[in-house]
């Protein structure tokens, strides 16, 4: 009883084990290679799959995804001699999981060795500054020759990019000092530039004023000389005009030599009142010379006689025809005009007789002759005129 019992937990293990080894469950993008008596025998697909206990063997499990590796910096030397480090990351994808497994030993290693033998071969024939611009160019290259050579292997590569390209440090420090000089230069080149347009742009400021200035000056100028030019034509006929009505005035008045005679007794205190005149000698034949003395001056001067020709009497305007309707105008004719000024030239005449008479009275004592100036040219007593 008790070795039935044992042979039936043997049998019933078998069993257990049997199912485990005969049922396989493949996840999502991955391929099972199953393997019968070390041959390959299938692929197994995801999902559940039945194999053959104890003849069937799950080898490998391949990942169909694409991959994602990332190398390690490789030194690498240009076409001048320098060694730059490079280091780079690969994209790529397996196609085909059987190939990929027998046709390779490891895929990554061998992917890891091309990709640093092609960036050598495509480095080596570029100098440094190729290199540091060429990043495009390089990828492409290292990308076809990558894909190129895996596809025996059920791989292709689909992006390769080279993540940094580092130079040697005194390389480094040189390639700053030439970008530092080169950002120099390019400052210095643009402070000129600016300096120069400044400048230019100052000078033709300066010019618009000039010019701007000089333009007004000369238009000022030629107002002002516009302006004095009318003023002075508005004067000369202003005085031309106050001659012309004086001149009129007095044709129109008719004066005679009565009335001239007036006129120069009364400038006679005028010519007395000199500070330097401290003697006044009033001639006795003052009488005489007032008698003649219109005709005298008349003659002298260029008087005539008698004004002959049409002379208009001056507008006064209003003031004039006020003054006619007060009564004022029409108290005096020319003949009244006449006889008053014989009248104002006899009392002048008298007036000049008694400051001769007092004159002599006056010659009796002698005077201070030494305190008074001597005059260069003594007053002459005027011969007497015929009027």
């Amino acid at each position: 009883m008790t070795a039935f019992l044992i042979v039936l937990a043997l049998v019933a293990l078998l069993v257990v084990v049997t199912l485990i080894k005969s049922v396989r469950v493949v996840q999502q993008q991955t391929v099972g290679i199953v393997e019968r008596f070390g041959k390959f025998k299938v692929g197994l697909q995801p999902g559940l799959n039945l194999l053959t206990p104890f003849v069937d063997k799950v080898r490998y499990t391949i990942d169909m995804r694409e991959q994602v590796v990332a190398f390690p910096p490789q030194g690498v030397i240009t076409e001048d001699n320098l060694m730059v480090s490079i280091d780079s990351v690969i994209y790529f994808q397996v196609n085909d999981p059987v190939r990929a497994t027998y046709e390779i030993s490891n895929y990554i290693q061998a992917i890891e060795q091309l990709t640093m033998t092609t960036l050598r071969n495509i480095i080596g024939g570029m100098d440094l500054e190729q290199t540091l611009t060429s990043r495009e160019e390089i990828n492409e290259k290292l990308r076809y020759v990558l894909d190129e050579a895996t596809g025996k292997w059920g791989i292709r590569v689909n992006r390769v990019e080279l993540r940094s390209i580092d130079p040697p440090p005194s390389i480094q420090d040189s390639m700053e000092k030439q970008m530092r000089a080169d950002r120099d230069k390019r400052a210095a080149i643009l402070t000129a530039e600016g300096m120069r347009q400044s400048a230019v742009l100052s000078a033709e400021g300066q010019k618009q004023s000039a010019i701007l200035t000089a333009q007004g000056d000369r238009e000022s100028r030629i107002l002002r000389a516009q302006a004095e030019r009318e003023a002075r034509i508005l004067k000369a006929q202003g005085e031309a005009q106050a001659i012309t009505t004086v001149f009129n005035a007095i044709h129109a008045g008719k004066p005679d030599q009565g009335l001239l005679a007036y006129q120069y007794l009364q400038m006679l205190p005028s010519i007395a009142q000199g500070d330097s005149n401290k003697l006044w000698i009033i001639p006795s034949e003052i009488g005489k010379a007032m008698e003649g003395l219109g005709s005298a001056v008349g003659q002298i001067a260029g008087i005539t006689q008698k004004a002959e020709g049409p002379f208009p009497e001056p507008d006064l305007g209003d003031a004039h025809a006020v003054e006619v309707e007060s009564g004022m105008g029409t108290a005096a004719t020319p003949d009244a005009a006449v006889a008053e000024a014989d009248n104002a030239v006899q009392e002048a005449i008298a007036a000049a007789q008694n400051a001769a008479v007092s004159s002599r009275s006056q010659q009796a004592t002698p005077p201070a002759v030494t305190s008074a100036p001597v005059q260069d040219n003594p007053p002459q007593a005027e011969p007497p005129l015929e009027r």
